[in-house]
């Protein structure tokens, strides 16, 4: 589904991507629907959901700065709807440091809570740093965290 619209910037540097009633209806998924976002050229994948009265994509900086946009722009866009699963690779080291209890708790998560959890690890500058959000997330693992 293509559509036009406005990329909507709330504060500083929130950004979102409304979509129209009658292309949410269209998608026929419901109200929150997984999607491939493709604008400015560049797709990325995210979803539609109802925020403050409207339907919403979320545009992070890293997909904005891909598309070559800003808050305010008037943009095309295209959306689908994204049926393919959505999985997190778990880097080794956490994998490793992950106990049975762990790991349970780590699969039970969301796609969005088990990639928060590992794009700090993935993103970090020192082994050190990296040892450090690894420990993190494990102890946020462990029941009664």
């Amino acid at each position: 589904m293509r559509f036009r619209t406005t990329i909507l910037q709330s504060g500083k540097t929130a950004t979102g991507i409304p979509v129209p009633d009658d292309v949410v209806a269209a998608l026929d998924a419901g109200k929150r629907v997984p999607v491939r976002v493709t604008l400015g050229g560049h797709t990325y994948r995210s979803s539609v959901a109802p925020y403050q009265g409207r339907y919403m994509i979320a545009l992070s900086a890293e997909n904005r700065e891909a598309a070559g946009v800003s808050g305010g722009d008037e943009v095309d866009v295209e959306i689908e709807v994204d049926d393919a699963p959505r999985e997190v690779t778990v880097p080794d080291d956490l994998a490793a440091a992950l106990t049975a209890e762990a790991r349970a708790a780590f699969d039970g998560l969301s796609f969005s809570r088990r990639r928060a959890l590992v794009e700090p690890i993935e993103a970090a500058k020192t082994p050190e740093t990296r040892q450090r959000r690894i420990d993190k997330a494990v102890a946020g693992l462990a029941p009664g965290a």
